[in-house]
């Protein structure tokens, strides 16, 4: 178990396509070993979830964990660590738009205002192989597609349609700066 360095934006392995995890690596030690690393560097980094590109590990591999409690995100509905092994997301037919003020770890220090689809249904394998299909919705729903996006080589700033609303966080807290990007 270590904590690993998250490489930012301009490395070029977060610009690829994450490869799929075969049926012998999702329950082997290794993807073990980097899951453990990457709960250590999610931990370390104040974080809410991790894609394993972000560790310069270029698998389909992801975790997250929403406290009840996120500092900068308010009261928010748990969830607990989950490890998503080859996930496909797909979007619910006539699923509404919402938007998020997005930040990323391997974007330190930016917001960017992004609209997601605030439903969707998941396909995924967990470390034993097992395959799941679950539901997601507003926050959470935000969060796995941020996540997910990492595996295809994309970032929160490729979804932005209107990059004056990409500040600096610290710029956030600022109710007038807030207000006066958010009227664009």
């Amino acid at each position: 178990m270590a904590v690993r360095e998250i490489i930012r934006m301009g490395h070029p392995t977060l610009r690829k396509v994450a490869r799929q995890l075969s049926e012998e690596e999702i329950v082997g030690r290794e993807i073990r070993s980097l899951v453990e690393d990457m709960v250590d560097t999610l931990h370390a980094a104040g974080g809410i979830g991790l894609a394993a590109p972000q560790i310069k590990e270029s698998v389909q591999l992801a975790i997250i964990k929403i406290p009840k409690l996120g500092s900068r995100y308010g009261v928010l509905e748990e969830l607990p660590l989950t490890v998503f092994v080859n996930p496909e997301i797909s979007v619910v037919a006539d699923a509404e738009l919402a938007g998020n003020w997005e930040g990323c770890l391997s974007v330190p220090g930016l917001r960017g205002w992004v609209e997601r689809p605030q439903h969707i249904n998941l396909r995924y394998q967990d470390l034993e192989g097992t395959r799941h299909v679950r539901e997601f919705t507003g926050f959470h729903a935000t969060v796995c597609q941020h996540e997910f996006d990492h595996l295809t080589g994309h970032l929160f700033v490729d979804r932005m349609t209107d990059m004056t609303k990409l500040v600096f966080e610290d710029l956030l807290v600022s109710e007038d700066v807030y207000h006066d990007v958010i009227k664009g």
